[in-house]
């Protein structure tokens, strides 16, 4: 997410370093402490669940987990010796949360200044407290779309995660993203003598794209972020945005990404960048405010998802960073709402994505609302936040749905969410891989 540059004196508030600093150690132990599932079975009842492939609410819900797996769901499920029961009141329960569009290493604050002014290092313990409010915010699975400038730093907060050391989501990574020369990610608007280095790997060719693929799978990426267009604008009432590489060369970096068996996502906003991504058969396009019939029919056929991030397009308009921001923003929600009506209607598959980073962490599930707001039902966009996620991030037989033998990423919240969607702002619960991390 490209925002304008605007003048910032402090990258981080005084008061955020401090609970950096005096935090870290017990997030650590606590995280190792609770990095194992507990030896026992263990029963969570509440008063709903939701299965969200069918809509179907049991009353009341259960399930039994057994180490870090589900092995019965239901009205009333067994009770091995020594089962512990967590009674979880007038809540419903359902499948740990996907943001398949986050940003681990960003915060609230201009982007392009804190990529300049913090170090690698800092930006690094700032996105292992953000993996750590996603969690708790519900959200157990996620796919980070760029460190901005950190390089393969996101390697590191993955393992982490994975190794037990500090708690956060299953993540799938990217590394940098890609970029061409003056393109969206450029660092444009810096005095040039100063050489500020982009926010993305710069590739402006096929044969530079093919060297920065391979060098961030070596460095442990999990798929590939290409920015295809930008910078947006709206022109005599006309959305208008650039696309930077061609189709050519984009199928160039989907073949070169499947040779080893992995997938390129794009930052697409529109036409005719978008439906060279399409052709070219990446995994996503992000963002996806204008999608022409071609590219929705490609799309369809070819199950690539939009994800639509309607939040941060809201947060900059409520908090513009810089003159005449807030405007174009809610001219882009507008515009946005309209086309992703026409998205639906046409089968576009969508999965929940919420740019999170430039606003909180932990609070993206805000998502959801504005999904709805727009068009969709409130079960469509809670499969959207499950069921595609997992698609998306090709765990789909693994997480996303309360079905024994998955892990047992499991959230609870207050209410029925089919009848209120807010309901999933307010996560009262969260277990990730049999593990209690919430209560």
């Amino acid at each position: 997410m490209k925002t304008p540059r605007a003048i910032r004196t402090l990258s981080v508030p005084t008061a955020a370093l401090a609970l950096l600093i005096f935090a870290t150690p017990s997030i650590r132990t606590r995280a190792q402490s609770a990095s194992a599932p507990p030896a026992h079975p263990i029963v969570l009842h509440a008063a709903r669940l939701l299965d969200v492939e069918s809509g179907r609410i049991t009353t009341p819900g259960e399930i039994l987990i057994d180490g870090n797996l589900i092995r019965e769901v239901g009205a009333k499920v067994s009770r091995p010796a020594n089962t512990e029961v967590f009674d979880l009141g007038d809540t419903t329960l359902l499948p740990g949360l996907i943001d398949a569009h986050v940003h681990l290493f960003l915060h609230p604050g201009p982007e392009d200044l804190q990529t300049v002014q913090e170090s690698v290092p800092q930006r690094t313990i700032v996105a292992t407290l953000a993996a750590r409010d996603d969690l708790m915010g519900g959200f157990t699975a996620e796919r980070d779309m760029g460190t901005e400038g950190a390089g393969s730093a996101d390697t590191a907060v993955r393992n982490a995660i994975n190794d037990g050391i500090i708690p956060g989501p299953r993540l799938r990574i990217s590394g940098n993203a890609v970029n061409i020369l003056g393109g969206h990610e450029d660092a444009i608007g810096f005095n040039p003598e100063q050489r500020v280095l982009p926010n993305a790997t710069y590739a402006n060719d096929i044969p530079e794209l093919i060297t920065v693929i391979r060098e961030q799978f070596k460095e442990g990426a999990d798929f590939i972020k290409i920015y295809e267009t930008g910078a947006d604008g709206v022109l005599n009432g006309q959305f208008h945005t650039p696309y930077q590489y061609s189709e050519e060369q984009l199928t160039a970096a989907v073949h070169e990404a499947a040779r080893t068996g992995n997938r390129i996502a794009v930052h697409a906003t529109g036409e005719p960048g978008t439906l060279y991504a399409a052709r070219a058969g990446v995994e996503s396009i992000d963002h996806a405010y204008q999608l022409s019939d071609e590219t929705m029919r490609l799309m369809r056929e070819k199950q690539i998802f939009a994800v639509p991030t309607f939040t941060i397009s809201e947060y900059f308009a409520d908090h513009p960073i810089a003159p005449g921001m807030s405007a174009l923003e809610r001219q882009l929600i507008d515009y946005h709402a309209q086309e992703f009506k026409k998205q639906l209607a046409a089968g576009v598959p969508i999965a929940m994505g919420s740019d999170v980073g430039p606003f909180p962490h932990g609070t993206q599930a805000r998502e959801f609302v504005l999904m709805v707001k727009f068009g969709m039902t409130p079960l469509a966009s809670i499969q959207a936040g499950t069921i595609n996620g997992a698609k998306l991030l090709q765990w789909e037989t693994q997480i996303g749905a309360l079905k024994p033998g998955y892990f047992a990423d499991v959230v609870a919240v207050p209410g029925n969410p089919l009848d209120d969607i807010t309901a999933l702002q307010k996560v009262t619960f969260v277990m990730k891989n049999g593990v209690v991390y919430r209560k």
